[in-house]
């Protein structure tokens, strides 16, 4: 083959260095599979190289800011370039936990209690003053609370007591312009990979993940020996059932093409519910996307050639 595909990859958002993981290993393998990979860091050179270079795709992998939340996705639109995952809409929509939670609700999808706050609020409309109605307007402690706009959970905290509430919420909002305030749910955490398929969503096997610290956070994450994973996930068939057919049902709602990582979790009871859906799943050693492929009986080269294939098909 001899498509020329660029790996966009680091960029300046604060998961640059999980995305810089990422990108090379996409880069490896799209070497391995014959393509002329060409890897790029984003820099504000990015719109004058490409057109230089005039790859036939692109393979995405930024993660976090200007990477997952339409910003790349509509440049690239613009210079006519396909690129692989979701388009500007349903990146944009993912992105805000806030907004793609309330189209979760308005479509009867289960999701956690929550109330967003915006730094607009606080400072311009005296929000601070409501916070004792918090745990009562979500459904009781304890809470998370974490930005509208990041990933890898970065700024996340858990909250056990209401005097903790604001110093969790001056912490998520150092990280973005809003935080939302979500109940804790008490229960397994699974993350949901979604491919797109012939046939409509091809839903892989979910991911459990076991943090030591009793929080899947950043560190967690990507702190070797950290976390224990379980792929498949150990649930009920009834209960995977239904966290496969809510991943498809996300994917779907939010418009969302070639891959999506749905984030739940699945109470005491067997109940699930949907945290958050990622548009630009990690392709690192330790991720979680490569890691369903894997128990699909998909190798790492055999997701990244279905994606990026996915990405040239829609060359015009």
């Amino acid at each position: 083959m001899n498509e020329k595909i660029a790996v966009l990859m680091g960029g300046r958002s604060l998961e640059r260095e999980v995305s810089l993981r990422s990108g090379e290993r996409v880069f490896a393998a799209l070497q391995e599979l014959g393509y002329r990979a060409l890897a790029l860091d984003v820099t504000p050179d990015l719109v004058e190289t490409l057109r230089r270079e005039k790859p036939d795709a692109v393979y995405i992998a930024l993660h976090g800011k200007f990477g997952e939340d339409g910003t790349v996705q509509e440049s690239l639109e613009f210079l006519g370039i396909p690129y692989t995952g979701p388009g500007v809409v349903a990146s944009s929509l993912a992105w805000d936990k806030s907004l793609s939670k309330r189209l979760f609700a308005e479509a009867g999808i289960p999701t956690p209690g929550w109330v967003t706050f915006t730094k607009d609020a606080f400072k311009e409309m005296g929000a601070a003053t409501a916070l004792d109605l918090v745990p009562a307007a979500v459904g009781g402690l304890p809470l998370v609370v974490k930005p509208t706009k990041q990933g890898s959970a970065l700024g996340l905290t858990k909250v056990d007591s209401a005097a903790g509430l604001a110093d969790a919420l001056l912490g998520a909002l150092s990280f973005g312009d809003a935080a939302i305030v979500e109940k804790w749910v008490d229960g397994v955490e699974i993350a949901v990979s979604v491919l797109d398929g012939p046939d409509g969503p091809e839903v892989l096997p979910p991911v459990e993940m076991v943090a030591k610290s009793g929080l899947f956070d950043f560190s967690a994450m990507y702190t070797a020996g950290e976390t224990e994973y379980f792929c498949p996930a150990r649930l009920e068939p009834p209960v995977e059932a239904e966290v496969r057919a809510l991943a498809a049902r996300c994917h779907t709602l939010l418009g969302c093409r070639d891959v999506s990582r749905c984030d739940m979790v699945v109470d005491e009871k067997g109940r699930p519910f949907v945290l958050e859906v990622n548009t630009s799943p990690g392709m690192t050693e330790v991720s979680l996307l490569p890691m369903a492929a894997q128990a699909a009986g998909v190798t790492f080269p055999q997701l990244v050639d279905r994606l990026v294939r996915a990405a040239h098909g829609r060359r015009q």
